[in-house]
């Protein structure tokens, strides 16, 4: 016996949720004269939410951790082998095309090799009180504030 598929009845306008994707990023740091610099990245303009600025990281695949994740996307991203510190932050954003991520951000304690631009528009070091003068994604600007006003880290 074959039952026929039923389509659901949702009202007008109305969306199907999405799953939560669950995403990790780095806060690398580095000591310049006298003020503390971490790594940003800028996507590209072929990418959605083209030129934005962001931390290093990605997807968590099915059967990762947070951090083999967000070590695989360092070495993807930027050729890098990291030993990670703690978990500083988590975050549940929405985006308004009703995305929602989980991400959760890491600091780098070292790292081997040379950081190489692999995937974005632009890599730079940016001190941590000039973060708000850049276009962040929406999800990092929170944790945009906190870094800027010394309140992690």
């Amino acid at each position: 016996m074959t039952e026929s598929i039923r389509k659901l009845k949702l009202p007008p306008g109305a969306v199907l949720p999405r799953p939560v994707r669950f995403v990790v990023a780095a806060l690398i740091l580095r000591q310049a004269a006298d003020t503390t610099e971490v790594l940003i990245c800028q996507r590209r303009p072929d990418q959605p939410m083209s030129l934005k600025w962001e931390f290093p990281g990605g997807k968590i695949e099915e059967g990762e951790t947070s951090e083999a994740a967000l070590m695989r996307e360092l070495n993807e991203e930027l050729g890098i082998s990291a030993t990670l510190g703690k978990s500083v932050a988590r975050v549940r954003h929405r985006y308004r095309n009703g995305g929602v991520i989980d991400l959760e951000f890491f600091t780098v304690v070292a790292f081997s090799g040379e950081i190489e631009n692999r995937i974005f528009n632009d890599v730079r070091w940016a001190p941590l009180s000039a973060l708000p003068t850049y276009d962040f994604l929406a999800a990092d600007h929170g944790l945009i504030q906190d870094l800027s006003e010394g309140k992690i880290l």
